[in-house]
């Protein structure tokens, strides 16, 4: 008998189809890519057409020789990892890996793709293979070489010129820009004041008959034309409109008419992300994994079943299949004025939508949220549910509402406008109703006016003046981003998760309340980008170069005349910049005014270990004098006042009760209270800009506690049994040795803690070398400034930092980055 190899992406996704095909198919899974490019310089051969080099992934070695073993006995390979360029991508990768290994003599090796993890699709995939398509892995293959070249010339030249463990990507950092750029417009948006006129009517005697209106013309002019800017200018236009008036307006034109609202289409992988982030507070990137869940199979009883379509596509249409089920779906259970009378047509506006051929939706409305809830998981069943609504409300009636409005005159000059909506029959919104960031809000819907007709007169009880300021753009959220990014054209929705944990990850972001803001180092960076690599940040040219390999994935364009069109000015520029900008430069640094004492210019820019106030420059006679920024402070809103009051440090604060003199400073681990020659560091609530003694005594006391506590036992020799964060140990200051667990550490002799000693292993030689130390000495020397106390963990050193993979790729995993200090560090706060 036969037998046929299938291939997918993960190992949840084999065991479903596997029970699809039955006996003659082995499926296995190939763990996502299993071939990256060398992680060195040259993998890409820019001298010869971009010839790339590749490398086994490590990780994935084990799972490539399961699938070689496999094939050993199988007649025909089918490729059927994801139905999009990396899939495809990820198929040409193992294909030439097994041809390479002469695996694929005399046997067929075939492609297959699906876009749902159902009996039938998966039946009607292996039923009709085809060839691998060259479009595709060209298309993937320039993306992959763009963004290898980016990372691998850019990022370096970031380190050199900024800070190591920087990175710079052609997706990323356009991402960023739109971030940076958002919060310089608010920070330089000036308030304007504006006021507003409301008046609050009554139709009747009756509760209800009271209603409001807005002002839409004074004194002849249409409201647009005029604007309220002082509150003397609203009280007198009140007191106009009040004589006017008489207590009465009168009931002017009256339009009633009916509005329509049509659903949103189902959803593609952008608006899923950003209802996602809206209406369920999920990340980006959560939201995709769980998405991937519910697309690979879950077990819901009856077996394991996929339970929405590929959640990777730009399309908004369904198949005639799915329309017809939905349809039904929707008039068994809500009747026939939900249906509308032909199925409801969406057109796709992406130019490259051919990736995935339908929207994401359930696989079958048959497995409704409540009758899968049991076997989901509270984030899985929030997402399936969202999904589900979202695609059959796509094929409901639209929501009807009648509106009114009504224009009301106090005079001849005045006039005021009332509007109201009600929902006359909902339609979708029965089902589903879409969120929206920032919005405004619609105040007029489910907004009932009372029965007004032309020439009636209502009482004016009052009119209300407000006053209001205008605002600033709002900071971008991960949905408005993911938004604003696809209306850019900048990335493919399936990067945006990533090129969003990037940001973080790198701390070019911060995520406060829900909102993005830019640090000083994404600052720093998108200014170093912005003035020396325009292109690489440029939203027109980056979208373009989407729509550019887009093309290729189609087979309208050669993938390497495109490479030769980036490569070469993007070459010159970086050789030009690596000789001619200088770090300082780069660092952006800001003058910020004169210091009234020394007369010498005070400055902030972003150093090595985080950003920094300077007093005087390098080439005064006297060292520059040096203090680290506080947390809450930024290069570019910190003012020259606020700067010279970090100069306080170190703060004498007096003595403790033994006359030891007490004062506060920051240090390489943090702010922290020096008492003689110890230390203690300060509790995050703690200030070391306004701390006072009685606190810093408290801290100190705790401090002596704690190390008190800590030792268990001593010996003349320099020998002791402590307590450590990992439990207790024995120690001569150069070697450190465990407890055997049945001894009890009070009751150990100097004998034992020698033997034990003797027997423990050697301490590990420090990694460090010996031109990093003495860097490290020399910086010291230098006594550069601190660092703020960083809220979240600093990416690896240069040294260390693997050039980045591109931005597809996932975030590297981030070590603590050891600070400068302008003192001695707290000796055993950490």
């Amino acid at each position: 008998m036969s037998q046929t190899l299938v291939i997918v992406e993960s190992p949840a996704k084999a065991k479903t189809i596997k029970k699809y095909l039955g006996p003659g198919f082995e499926v296995l899974a190939s763990y996502g890519h299993v071939r990256d490019l060398i992680p060195k310089d040259g993998a890409v051969d820019t001298a010869h057409d971009f010839a790339m080099q590749y490398t086994l992934i490590d990780k994935n070695v084990r799972h490539v020789d399961a699938i070689k073993k496999a094939l050993k006995s199988a007649d025909t390979l089918l490729l059927a990892t994801d139905p999009d360029r990396e899939g495809e991508a990820i198929s040409w990768h193992l294909y030439e890996l097994l041809n390479d290994a002469n695996l694929l003599k005399n046997k067929t090796a075939r492609r297959v793709v699906f876009y749902e993890i159902t009996k039938k699709a998966v039946q009607e995939a292996v039923a009709h293979p085809r060839d691998l398509s060259g479009d595709l892995i060209n298309a993937q293959q320039a993306r992959r070489a763009l963004d290898y070249l980016v990372g691998f010339n850019l990022s370096p030249l970031l380190w050199k010129k900024i800070n190591p463990g920087l990175s710079a990507g052609r997706v990323q950092s356009p991402a960023l820009r739109l971030i940076v750029e958002r919060e310089q417009e608010i920070e330089a948006f000036k308030p304007q004041e504006y006021w507003t006129l409301t008046a609050a009517c009554q139709s009747s005697a009756a509760e209800k008959s009271a209603f409001s209106a807005r002002l839409l013309t004074l004194d002849g002019q249409k409201a647009e034309q005029f604007t309220l800017t002082n509150a003397d200018d609203a009280t007198q236009a009140r007191e106009r409109i009040l004589s006017a008036a008489d207590g009465r307006l009168t009931v002017g034109k009256v339009d009633k008419r009916e509005r329509r609202r049509n659903p949103a289409p189902p959803f593609t992988t952008s608006t899923l992300q950003q209802e996602a982030v809206r209406k369920l507070g999920l990340s980006a990137s959560r939201a995709m994994r769980l998405a991937q869940e519910l697309y690979e199979g879950v077990d819901i009883g009856s077996g394991t079943i996929g339970l929405i379509t590929y959640m990777r596509t730009d399309a908004v249409t369904l198949s005639n299949d799915a329309i017809t089920e939905i349809r039904a779906h929707i008039g068994d259970k809500y009747g026939a004025p939900y249906l509308p009378a032909s199925p409801v047509q969406y057109k796709t506006k992406s130019k490259n939508a051919q990736e995935a051929h339908e929207a994401i939706r359930p696989t079958s409305v048959a497995n409704t949220p409540e009758a899968v809830r049991a076997f989901l998981n509270k984030d899985q069943f929030r997402l399936y549910e969202m999904i589900f609504k979202r695609a059959v409300a796509s094929q409901m009636t639209p929501a009807v509402f009648d509106q009114v409005s009504v224009d009301l005159a106090a005079g001849p000059d005045h006039t005021f406008r009332a509007t109201g909506s009600t929902l006359k029959f909902p339609g979708f919104i029965a089902l589903y109703r879409e969120d929206e960031d920032d919005k405004a809000g619609d105040s007029d819907e489910d907004r009932r006016l009372p029965p007004l007709v032309e020439g009636d007169a209502v009482a004016l009880n009052d009119v209300a003046a407000d006053q209001h300021f205008t605002e600033p753009p709002p900071r971008f959220t991960e949905a408005s981003l993911v938004k604003t990014l696809e209306e850019y054209g900048i990335g493919r929705p399936s990067t945006y998760a990533s090129i969003i944990s990037t940001l973080q990850a790198r701390e070019y972001v911060v995520l406060e309340q829900r909102r993005f803001q830019p640090t000083d180092m994404g600052r720093v960076v998108n200014g170093f980008l912005t003035e020396y690599f325009r292109d690489i940040v440029d939203y027109e040219f980056t979208a373009k170069l989407e729509d550019d390999l887009d093309a290729v994935s189609r087979g309208e364009r050669d993938w390497v005349p495109l490479m030769r069109a980036f490569w070469g000015p993007f070459h010159d520029r970086i050789a030009d910049t690596a000789e001619n900008v200088s770090r300082q430069d780069a660092a952006q640094g800001r003058e910020l005014g004169i210091d009234p004492k020394s007369g010498k210019p005070v400055s902030v820019r972003l150093g090595r270990f985080g950003p920094f106030a300077q007093i005087g420059t390098k080439d005064d006679e006297e060292k520059p004098k040096f203090a680290s920024l506080k947390r809450s402070q930024s290069i570019a809103t910190i003012t020259l006042e606020e700067a010279l009051d970090l100069f306080q440090l170190p703060r004498k604060l007096g003595e403790t009760p033994e006359g030891e003199p007490v004062e506060a400073n920051i240090g390489r681990f943090g702010p922290y209270v020096k008492f003689g020659k110890s230390y203690a560091s300060l509790s995050k609530d703690d200030d070391p800009y306004t701390i006072d003694l009685a606190r810093a005594l408290v801290i100190i006391e705790t401090k002596k506690l704690a190390e008190k506590n800590r030792v268990i036992a001593e010996f003349d020799d320099g020998i002791s049994v402590l307590n450590g964060r990992y439990g207790p140990y024995i120690t001569d200051g150069n070697k450190n040795a465990k407890i055997p667990k049945d001894r009890e550490p009070k009751t150990l002799t100097h004998a034992e803690c020698v033997e034990l000693l003797a027997a423990a292993p050697e301490k590990k030689k420090t990694t460090r070398g010996k031109a990093a130390a003495a860097k490290s000495t020399k910086a010291t020397a230098e006594k550069k400034p601190a660092a703020r106390k960083s809220t979240a963990k600093s990416t690896t050193t240069a040294k260390k930092a693997a050039a980045p993979a591109g931005d597809d790729a996932a975030p590297p995993k981030k070590t603590t980055r050891s600070r400068k200090t302008t003192g001695t560090p707290p000796a055993a706060s950490e």
